[in-house]
């Protein structure tokens, strides 16, 4: 009724005769529509003779009479440089003239169309004028208000125009009309002098494609075109275009053949596409795309770039990196130089809370104990509750088989024995034991066995390919029985495997140290390459890519995932930069050196989105049993396992947060098939972006609600808890070297090594040269320190910062409110499991709490915290 009376009071047909938009419209903006109609003030106006025009969108006036729309336009903007701009009018009263016409226009888009011209109609050009409207204050964001005039039948904005007038870009936070409709821009916009074409920004309000109201179909998919590009030229930072290239911008072939690097992607080394830059190609090597340098800085979409708050936090641990490294080497100059004594490593660390701001706070396992070396049972602990809980995997057959090529690598049999381990099994026989489920297994022989003669090529660098079995006890810990050290075949005569077990005497005592050494030295690197970089930044990358091209910022899945892409491409581009290209970060300071990237390609083969599911990964692995009485429809075979644990929680979450959203917008099947972006999304994620497995079986098909649910559950899981649990425990889990070292200098020693005197004579000085030199040392624990910070802008899991897209439904904001309260129940839960004594894998003398999946966090070096997305 309310609605019809509108319709008569407007003299024109309004939104709200469409059944869409009477399900999913607004009832504060049908309060302001009522409100509006008696307030606007009337005009009479010449009939215009001249056409507007607005690219594809015309301005046609249609009656004499006029009404004003209020609006409020937030906008950001670096203060200083607008005192400066402003002292420069004031001096200068010519260019006072002249700067008066700039500042931002803005139009308002019906979401309707006119019945006579069916085309949408616009507002009349709003415009706020820098040097009349700007006060100069000390806030980031400055709010003007503003009036548009519109045809009385102009009926609901759906979208508004924006041409940038200035010299330089702004940064568009917000349009508000009349106190109701809303318009969450958060976007750059340029100047009109580098993009002639309108911004378009779309309200608050989602749409599926087949639902776009009519005055904003042409638009859309206008949109949708402009951040496609065409696939030509060079990127410049002030675009936002999405495209694909294969990873040809890591080596630096120009600087001589040592520099020279692959490309990933491809049939010969597969990989996961990145953002395109379009920079030129290197003079050595057509192939391999130049580096960035000032001239052509990297290239990220403008609105994917880190934000001020952001970029300062990353600059403040680059200069607090500088700082710490350059201070301890006035005296320790020597590149290569060993450690000498455990005191050398200590003095790294502030020891009370007012030591020098050189020093490093100490990590959690430094604080807690202060062992020299690693003990066992935190050997197993932290292999469950550590940086890199996600490589261990239940030992189904005794002993292991590679599956590498017998011709290339030698024999497939793991030189592991009944007699290595059977005094360990608690009386029980092997094959019992794997029966019982008792055995588990780190298996890094496969992953690192091919580049093993590439990394031992180098003086300083000596690895293996390990396999390390742990026994399950009656305590549920794991305890490390055997280690298995991997050469490649050089020679008949050559022994290439050897097991080395719990220590009987001394000399056994510290080669066990060194063992478990070296297999932790492979767990860094399997860690920071596979596990994080490979699983969650590289293979996140194409989906976000495919998600900005095909799905409208009106699409409600485009609005789900936006928070969890948040920053990602920009990691991702500052560590092709920095951290992953030729002698870069990686390369520097882990085993794995030039051949770091190969190694990710090689485990790429393997990789399967369908088993990235935390339910599916457990299962993958042994470590669960799908069981439909248990919460999370699974059992785990190693109870206290508290990344598997807590992250069940998380995951249950997600996915109840993600079917109540999908079902409110795909009841059935028949909207999943007919949504066109939804599904360009999809294939292009996998043909395009995941080329070089587009043909696997296993991807999951996108046919109905479930699938989507699926699909979507997996991807926030990937972004958010999966990425948190694996990235910020590495300042208070990697820093104090000895116990993880990222690379190892020697190898273990036996009675016909020419080294083994020099062992025997003096063990700890072997196990410290063994070690990365102490500049390493101190470069990696700065780094690690950067990238475990929490910046203080980071958006959490179960933040409500977003809610305002969904005001309008209160289904969906009833679901992520109930998520938020799970998120705060999940934290209370894992407090009081951190408190249990009973479980001795996060709670005992000595022993960290387990706190990465704990949702919150404040700023800094927490080791908790799950934001919504990978952004370090």
């Amino acid at each position: 009724m309310a609605a019809t009376k509108i319709n008569e009071m407007l003299g024109s047909k309004s939104l709200f005769s469409n059944t869409h938009f009477l399900s999913h419209s607004n009832p504060s903006w049908k309060s302001w529509e009522r409100r509006a109609v008696q307030v606007r003030k009337v005009v009479a106006v010449p009939m215009v003779t001249k056409l507007n025009e607005l690219d594809s969108v015309r301005s046609i006036p249609k009656t004499p009479t006029q009404s004003t729309l209020s609006g409020q336009v937030t906008v950001g903007y670096d203060v200083k440089e607008k005192m400066k701009e402003l002292m420069v009018q004031w001096w200068d009263s010519s260019k006072a003239a002249i700067d008066a016409r700039r500042g931002v226009s803005l139009q308002l888009v019906s979401s309707d169309v006119d019945p006579r011209t069916g085309k949408p109609m616009v507002s009349k050009e709003a415009i706020i004028e820098w040097s009349r409207d700007l006060n100069i204050t000390g806030d980031k964001f400055i709010t003007h208000n503003v009036q548009f005039l519109v045809d009385t039948n102009f009926g609901e904005p759906g979208a508004v125009l924006v041409t940038n007038k200035d010299q330089k870009e702004l940064f568009l936070k917000s349009v508000t009309i009349e106190d109701s409709l809303r318009f969450d821009c958060e976007s750059w916009v340029q100047p009109e002098k580098l993009l002639s074409k309108k911004r378009i920004f779309f309200c608050n309000k989602a749409f599926l494609p087949s639902e776009t109201p009519v005055g904003l179909k042409e638009l859309r998919k206008r949109e949708l075109r402009e951040l496609r590009g065409n696939g030509d030229g060079v990127r410049v930072s002030s675009d936002r275009i999405y495209d694909y290239d294969v990873y040809n911008d890591l080596g630096h072939p120009d600087k001589g053949t040592k520099f020279a690097r692959p490309v990933l992607g491809g049939e010969r080394r597969p990989y996961p596409r990145r953002c395109r830059t379009g920079r030129p190609s290197t003079n050595s090597d057509p192939k391999s795309e130049a580096p960035a340098d000032e001239s052509m800085p990297m290239y990220v979409p403008r609105d994917e770039a880190f934000g001020d708050v952001k970029r300062q936090t990353v600059d403040a641990g680059s200069w607090k990196a500088m700082v710490n490294n350059f201070f301890p080497f006035l005296k320790h100059s020597t590149e290569g130089e060993a450690v000498s004594s455990f005191a050398d490593i200590n003095n790294l660390y502030k020891h009370c809370r007012n030591q020098s701001h050189l020093k490093f706070d100490p990590p959690n396992i430094v604080s807690r104990d202060a062992s020299c070396c690693l003990r066992d049972d935190e050997f197993g602990r932290l292999t469950l509750a550590g940086m890199n809980p996600v490589s261990i995997e239940r030992l189904e057959a005794f002993p292991p088989v590679s599956k590498l090529e017998t011709s290339v690598y030698g024999p497939q049999e793991s030189a592991f024995r009944e007699e290595h381990i059977i005094s360990q099994l608690d009386g029980m026989s092997v094959q019992q034991a794997i029966e019982n489920k008792k055995l588990f297994i780190l298996d890094y022989h496969d992953a690192y066995l091919p580049f093993l003669n590439s990394i031992n090529a180098h003086p300083d660098r000596k690895a293996y390919a390990t396999r390390t079995i742990f026994f399950l006890t009656h305590l549920g810990t794991l305890k490390p029985i055997a280690i298995e050290l991997s050469l490649p075949p050089m020679n008949p005569y050559m022994q290439t495997k050897r097991v080395i077990t719990p220590p009987v005497d001394a000399t056994t005592c510290w080669q066990w140290q060194l063992a478990k050494a070296h297999v932790c030295s492979n767990d860094s690197g399997a860690h920071e390459l596979i596990q994080h970089w490979l699983r969650t930044h590289a293979c996140m990358e194409p989906f976000i890519i495919a998600a900005r091209r095909n799905l409208s910022a009106m699409h409600p899945i485009h609005k789900l995932l936006h928070p969890h892409m948040r920053y990602t491409l920009d990691i991702n581009a500052r560590a092709r930069e920095l951290l992953i290209s030729a002698d870069g970060i990686i390369e520097s300071l882990f085993s794995t050196k030039e051949s770091s990237m190969e190694i990710t390609s090689f485990a790429y083969r393997n990789w399967r989105f369908d088993m990235e599911s935390l339910p599916a990964d457990l299962i993958r692995r042994g470590i669960a049993e799908p069981d439909p009485t248990e919460p999370h429809g699974i059992k785990l075979l190693i109870q206290d396992y508290p990344y598997a644990n807590d992250g069940l929680l998380i995951w249950s979450a997600i996915e109840r947060l993600v079917k109540d959203y999908v079902n409110f917008y795909y009841p059935d099947s028949i909207r999943i098939r007919s949504d066109l972006e939804l599904n360009a999304w999809y294939y292009e994620s996998i043909n395009v972006g995941h080329a070089d497995l587009r043909h696997e079986t296993w991807w999951p098909k996108l046919s109905t609600p479930e699938d989507l649910v699926s699909i979507l559950t997996t991807l926030i899981w990937i972004s958010s808890a999966e990425h948190a649990a694996l990235n910020f425990g590495q300042y208070h889990y990697g820093a104090y070297v000895p116990v993880r070292p990222s690379y190892m200098r020697r190898l273990v020693p036996d009675e016909e090594d020419p080294d083994y005197p020099s062992f025997v004579s003096d063990p700890e000085g072997y196990f410290l040269s063994s070690l990365p030199s102490l500049k390493d040392m101190t470069v990696l624990m700065s780094v690690l320190d950067i990238l475990s910070t929490h910046s203080a802008d980071e958006e959490y899991l179960g933040d409500q910062k977003e809610l305002s897209t969904w005001k309008g439904n209160p289904e969906i904001t009833e679901a992520f409110n109930r998520f938020s309260m799970e998120m705060r129940e999940i934290e209370k839960e894992v407090e009081k499991r951190n408190s249990d004594p009973k479980l001795r894998n996060r709670c005992g003398a000595g022993v960290s709490p387990y706190q990465l999946l704990v949702p919150s966090s404040e700023p800094g070096v927490s080791c908790r915290g799950v934001p919504n997305s990978i952004s370090i």
